[in-house]
């Protein structure tokens, strides 16, 4: 079963997250991992959100959503990416 990563990101500072967006392709190579959304236009029907950037990486599996999110490449990025925004990322099993 596929393996998504989505991301419900607020981006505050937009110059030093255009490092972190500059690593993620990179990182997601050696998983297999490629973005389905990625930013773009977008609107929550439902709840209370804050996040101004969507975000949704598919992968071959679970399994390697979750290695590459340990993984020393993406701890890398992530770092910068805590540093110019708040958000959640969640791991999810697909069908």
């Amino acid at each position: 079963m596929k393996g998504y990563v989505i991301g419900l990101i607020n981006v505050q500072n937009p110059d030093a997250y255009k490092e972190y967006t500059g690593l993620g392709p990179s990182s997601l190579e050696p998983y297999g991992g490629h973005f389905i959304v990625r930013a773009g236009q977008h609107q929550f029907l439902e709840g209370d959100v804050a996040a101004n950037r969507v975000v949704l990486i598919e992968f071959d599996s679970y399994e390697k959503a979750l290695e590459w999110y340990n993984s020393d490449n993406y701890q890398a990025a992530k770092f910068k990416r805590l540093a110019a925004s708040t958000g959640n990322l969640i791991v999810a099993q697909g069908i």
